[in-house]
């Protein structure tokens, strides 16, 4: 796709599609330069202003504007387990969700308590303009990747698809007729809370079509994190799962990870959790294993 055609398209109908087909993101290893994150005050709160930015429409991309990658996080006897969920590839089989539907199965209540604190966590990718950083003014101006979760992604969301009749959908990627997205983080129980989030009135990134072009250019692939080397085989991630667990011990867990799980939230999938924090839970999870 050329620059001329991405202003004149229409990809409303695409992105509802999109969210209608999404049954519930993703983690790229500390250090990426790619990626930006907001920094938060010595009382957990932050200020920001991003804006979400359309797909680069690359060779082999989906034409979404994001990408949805399932990770796992839990500690057991044998250590700690973080890695990519293989069910982000569709039709794919991932060991630690097939013992979490043997321990829901099983009726016992204590063996779904375990399921819950082992269940996948979703995260979405995005490309981002960074637009305001009080901290690090530096970034602004830049484009960099954007690890999110479910709490941000559900704004996003009801923009694109509006709940009540006098509001007008938008679609929050488009350069010329999205909008910014004021970042705003406090620190609740304990954990990053984003639901004084909100976006801006609608607005062009730039009168000058000229910059617009070149911030489009400047985007990231989304594709690489969906790229079969991202994540392990079932093999290798059954043998770390038997591993962490301990060998022979179907239940074998440390009752922390339930003091750092997201949330204990209750539905039908004992595979899966849509948390308000999957963005930060995983990286949490890292900094944990490795001291």
């Amino acid at each position: 796709m050329d620059f001329n055609a991405l202003k004149n398209k229409s990809s409303m109908g695409k992105l509802s599609k999109a969210l209608e087909s999404l049954s519930g993101g993703a983690n790229k290893k500390n250090g990426d330069d790619r990626f930006w994150t907001p920094d938060v005050d010595k009382t957990g709160n932050g200020y920001a202003v991003i804006r979400f930015l359309d797909s680069p429409q690359v060779d082999g991309e989906n034409g979404m504007p994001w990408v949805q990658v399932f990770n796992h996080g839990f500690q057991g006897p044998g250590g700690w387990y973080i890695e990519n969920c293989l069910t982000t590839m569709s039709g794919a089989k991932c060991p630690v969700c097939e013992k979490n539907n043997e321990l829901w199965n099983s009726g016992v209540e204590s063996n779904k308590d375990i399921a819950r604190t082992r269940k996948r966590k979703l995260t979405y990718i995005s490309n981002v303009l960074v637009v305001k950083d009080p901290t690090r003014p530096e970034n602004e101006g830049k484009v960099f990747l954007f690890k999110f979760g479910k709490k941000i992604f559900d704004k996003i969301k009801e923009k694109i698809e509006p709940q009540f009749e006098d509001e007008k959908a938008i679609n929050p990627f488009n350069f010329w007729e999205g909008a910014n997205f004021k970042l705003k983080i406090r620190q609740v129980e304990g954990y990053r809370n984003y639901d004084k989030s909100e976006f801006d009135n609608v607005s062009a990134i730039s009168g000058d079509d000229s910059v617009i072009e070149k911030i489009w250019k400047g985007s990231h692939s989304l594709k690489d994190f969906l790229k079969p080397s991202e994540f392990k085989s079932y093999d290798e991630l059954k043998t770390k799962r038997d591993r962490v667990l301990g060998v022979g011990n179907s239940t074998g867990y440390s009752k922390s990870a339930e003091s750092i799980e997201i949330e204990e939230e209750v539905n039908s999938d004992p595979t899966s959790v849509n948390s308000d924090d999957d963005d930060d839970a995983l990286g949490y999870f890292s900094k944990l294993a490795a001291e």
